[in-house]
């Protein structure tokens, strides 16, 4: 046992454990409140509604990606792209999809 003043030497075969940070969860957005440039996971859709179905049938499903693209000069419609489409959603029904940004 070594005393305590002495300095402690490290065995160079054991590195130096760094701990990491912890992980910060981001409460989901709605996706019509992003910004232009913005990419971010889908976590849900609210699917109560006929109109809900239709946006996880054009592939708002929760896991995929989206990029907020452009938005029209008065900010509606925009228009978001995800698995390699291109979609117009006017700001309503973009309110519908809660996403995480990435």
């Amino acid at each position: 046992m070594s005393h305590p003043a002495e300095p402690i030497h490290r065995d160079a075969s054991f590195p130096e454990v760094v701990p990491r940070a912890p992980k910060v969860r981001v409460a989901p957005v709605s996706l019509a409140s992003l910004e232009v440039g913005v990419t971010a996971r889908v976590v849900s859709v609210e699917d109560e509604s006929p109109a809900g179905r239709r946006l996880q049938d054009l592939g708002f499903v929760p896991g995929t990606l989206v990029e907020v693209r452009r938005r029209a000069p008065l900010g509606d419609p925009v228009e978001f792209e995800l698995r390699g489409t291109r979609l117009c959603l006017r700001r309503r029904e973009a309110a519908r999809i809660r996403v995480r940004r990435v």
